[in-house]
């Protein structure tokens, strides 16, 4: 008989925002029974570190990507359910079921079930030696493989291929990128930002294809290499494939819980559902700075919108309201994304500088107001830029000082 266990405040998710949100809670409500459920069977760790070379390649002792140790849990009276799985949720019964038996009836719940790394779904993916980056176990794999490799090949164009192929050459292994478009990061830059990074990653002595797609895994029960469907082959002992995340949603929609390419949620973090909120990288939530549905997968934005959730479950009413922003760095190039990036109907560009220069930025305008940037070698802008969006800054008249590399945007705000 499955045991049944009551808990006031569950929490599925043992990342950023599941941890933020623990720790919003019992600061707020002394005596309320907390559990967090974690698929991975460790405490908080950071996510940013696993792809840090400081760690990666050993310089730091590996207990310091953990962010809580076990001890945190019990002293803050949070009972911490790790390497253990959600299996389904019942909202009429506000129940949710576990991989190993256990059904937790819940008074309020949040759903910061994260993303996890996009699997390739093409002939020998299941080899030993293919990689992906988003858990620490993941990581652990890379860490090992690369004591051996000598020929590695990233798989993608995104921040994954970005830091990992300097990771790899740190490590002298022989490195190729393939990427699917026709320019790094396509989906989310020009060409001209794209063909920058090109540079810097060349530079740093990663070779580079564009508009391969991979067809088949070579190898036996390793990998020994790619082959492409331009029919190029390519040798590897190892492969990390980098080619975006999905939100694991699955395990909920099926109870009624409205999703698009994530949780759906209103800007209090509250889903369709009574008394189930979300927050994280699964949250696709009402952005009332940009006005429109939007789902980011970043750390700040995890931890804030977990203290923001857990104050709406204590039912402090409270909106979330941030201008998110991304930074990366690698092979000397430090690029910052502010707002929404994606390129949508009426959006408009202005640029800043140029990939001669080494210093490029591109503002993006929807409706006569900044609703994001992309940033090369210009990550002093993202305060401004940031600060520009949340006033709703009307750019008419100020067209020219967007476009003036030179023209500093703090005297704008």
């Amino acid at each position: 008989m499955a045991e049944n266990i009551k808990i006031k405040y569950l929490i599925i998710g043992g990342g950023v925002a599941g941890t933020t949100a623990a720790e919003t809670l019992r600061q707020n409500d002394p005596d309320g029974s907390i559990a967090i459920v974690s698929d991975e069977p460790y405490p908080f760790y950071s996510r940013i570190m696993l792809s840090k070379p400081n760690f990666f390649l050993g310089k730091l002792p590996f207990e310091n990507i953990f962010l809580k140790k076990e001890n945190w849990y019990q002293e803050h009276n949070i009972n911490f359910i790790g390497g253990i799985s959600a299996n389904n949720l019942d909202p009429q019964k506000k129940t949710v079921s576990l991989s190993d038996g256990q059904n937790i009836e819940y008074e309020k719940l949040l759903l910061a079930i994260g993303g996890c790394a996009r699997r390739w779904q093409i002939k020998g993916s299941d080899k030993k030696g293919i990689c992906y980056l988003r858990t620490l176990d993941e990581a652990k794999e890379i860490i090992d493989a690369i004591k051996t490799a000598q020929k590695a090949v990233c798989i993608g164009g995104g921040f994954v291929s970005f830091e990992t192929c300097e990771l790899l050459r740190m490590k002298n292994i022989d490195t190729t990128l393939l990427v699917m478009e026709p320019y790094f990061w396509a989906n989310l830059l020009d060409e001209e930002s794209g063909l920058m990074i090109e540079d810097a990653i060349q530079k740093g002595g990663v070779k580079i294809f564009k508009n391969e797609t991979t067809e088949e895994v070579l190898g036996d029960k390793k990998v020994k290499g790619l082959k492409t469907k331009t029919g190029k082959e390519f040798d590897a002992d190892m492969v990390v494939v980098g080619i975006g995340i999905m939100c694991p949603v699955n395990t909920f929609q099926k109870n009624e819980l409205a999703v698009g390419r994530g949780i759906l949620a209103n800007e209090y973090l509250e889903t369709n559902l009574p008394d189930v909120w979300t927050a994280g990288d699964s949250a696709e939530f009402k952005d009332i700075i940009l006005n429109e549905q939007v789902m980011l997968g970043n750390w700040v934005n995890a931890q804030m919108q977990g203290r923001v959730a857990a104050l709406n479950m204590l039912g402090k009413k409270q909106p979330f309201r941030m201008v998110s922003f991304y930074t990366t760095t690698a092979f000397g190039l430090n690029i910052a994304f502010v707002g929404n990036v994606r390129i949508e109907e009426g959006v408009t560009i202005i640029k800043r500088g140029s990939r001669e220069s080494g210093s490029f930025g591109r503002i993006l305008i929807k409706d006569g107001e900044i609703i994001g940037a992309t940033l090369m070698n210009r990550t002093n802008e993202m305060a401004p830029i940031s600060k520009l969006i949340e006033n709703n800054f009307k750019i008419t008249g100020h067209e020219k000082e967007l476009a003036d590399a030179d023209f500093d945007l703090k005297k704008l705000v």
